[in-house]
């Protein structure tokens, strides 16, 4: 006879985080320093694999201040910058984050993702969360003292969980944001990407060999990024009508696509796909209408994500992780500062998705292109620029006024060469239409 899957009952814990990813990793370790009761619960196994494998230079203050900066730099390759490439110009353009307005932050890494988020995994472990791997959160029922949490594991065993707080870092399972029904796709990015490993690639010479390199084509643009095995991680952001439109197996679609950049072709002349295995998914941007309650706070990817040109994502998730610590505190320890505390939260988790979004918006544009691709000074506009692209927003580099400036440029050659900028205006209008079907869907092709 065969017996049901059993339950465990009667658990209790301070704050129980749902998913084991950068965001919830910082943040639990964060708590259960601070001598709290925290059990993280992860649908998956570390390690495992997950896209976004270029940090930012503003990441490298949040790993010091998490204790594990000297583990991520032997895991990682150093990023000294960025290279832009376009079809419309003859030579590439190649910025340093050690040329923005704060020459402190001069580099990053690219990472295996899998390497970054066990390793943090590991160390909120090694700070004394509890922590359950292949476990997935399927139930959250808030109450007036805290939530009861229903979770079952890869054997069927079912764990209920009484919390006094929750936080979602379940990055875009968005589990809250699904319950709350607060997820709102965003109209004004609509990207689907395909992507895979490969070996053998051609990469830029001597230290910019870890740079990451941007390629725009017709149908969007390419990331190019080295990672420290040798291998190099090729994706394609893309137009939803485009990945639509295959009519062949993935790999081979994808194949055909990198045909459709010259210059990513050269650099992967003598490169193999690792495994013959390449990854797709729709949905790429949405966000959330809040990412706090009294008692739950959404992390990173769980309340809102934008099209990954400027690699924000790790780097937000950890951001929003260290201030959600001090909310999560706050609303535990000193209930009556709780609404202030979180509305600080909600305003600190909108700004950097609008600020980067800003820029995302137009990055196809040729106006802004010109900006990547000939970059100026006037008034520190390019320091402001790359500031920008090291994720130092949070801090007290002035850059806004400049930022400004820059804004203000654009729109001025905007209007100067209006035909272009209304045809372009058109094209991107017809290429962010709604598909449908193609929302969320995720596949994985192999030999």
């Amino acid at each position: 006879m065969i017996s049901a899957p059993t339950a465990v009952q009667g658990e209790r814990c301070d704050v129980l985080v749902i998913g084991g990813g950068p965001a919830g990793a910082t943040i639990a370790a964060l708590l259960a320093a601070q001598g709290r009761d925290v059990l993280m619960l992860e649908k998956a196994h570390h390690p495992r694999f997950h896209i976004g494998e270029s940090l930012l230079p503003a990441n490298v203050a949040l790993f010091e201040r998490l204790g594990v900066r000297d583990a991520v730099e032997r895991i990682g390759m150093r990023k000294w910058g960025v290279e832009f490439v376009s079809p419309d110009h003859a030579h590439q353009s190649l910025l340093e984050f050690g040329d923005a307005w704060d020459k402190t932050m001069p580099y990053a890494w690219q990472v295996r993702r899998s390497e970054l988020d066990e390793l943090l995994f590991r160390h909120a472990q090694q700070r004394g969360a509890r922590t359950q791997e292949g476990c997935r959160v399927r139930e959250v029922r808030f109450d007036d003292e805290g939530a009861t949490v229903e979770a079952r594991l890869d054997d069927g065993a079912r764990r209920s969980v009484r919390a006094r707080f929750v936080v979602d870092a379940s990055g875009r399972d968005t589990f809250l944001a699904n319950k709350l029904r607060s997820k709102q796709k965003n109209p004004k990015h609509n990207s689907a990407a395909l992507f895979g490993h490969f070996t053998g690639a051609q990469r830029l010479p001597g230290r910019l060999e870890g740079n990451i390199s941007i390629f725009w084509f017709a149908h969007g643009w390419f990331w190019l990024i080295p990672l420290a095995d040798g291998s190099t991680s090729v994706g394609a952001v893309c137009w939803p009508y485009y990945l639509k439109s295959r009519d062949k197996p993935l790999a081979d679609f994808f194949a055909d696509t990198i045909t459709l950049c010259p210059q990513l072709g050269e650099r992967l002349a003598n490169a193999t796909l690792v495994g013959g295995t390449v990854h797709a998914t729709g949905n790429y941007s949405y966000s959330g209408t809040h990412c706090s309650g009294e008692r739950y706070l959404m992390l990173g990817d769980a309340y809102t994500f934008v099209d990954p040109v400027f690699s924000s994502g790790v780097y937000l998730a950890m951001q929003s992780a260290f201030e959600g610590a001090g909310v999560v505190a706050t609303c535990l320890d000193r209930p009556a500062e709780a609404a202030r505390a979180r509305r600080r939260f909600e305003a600190m988790m909108k700004k950097g998705p609008r600020e980067f979004s800003w820029f995302i918006l137009r990055v196809t544009n040729p106006t802004m292109r010109e900006f990547f691709m000939g970059p100026a000074n006037p008034l520190r506009v390019k320091e402001a620029l790359l500031s920008l692209l090291a994720g130092d927003i949070y801090g007290k580099t002035p850059i806004w006024h400049s930022l400004r400036v820059m804004k203000g440029l654009y729109y001025l050659f905007s209007v100067a060469n209006m035909r272009r900028t209304f045809t372009a205006w058109k094209r991107r209008r017809e290429n962010i239409r709604d598909l449908g079907p193609l929302a969320g869907e995720t596949l994985v092709e192999g030999p």
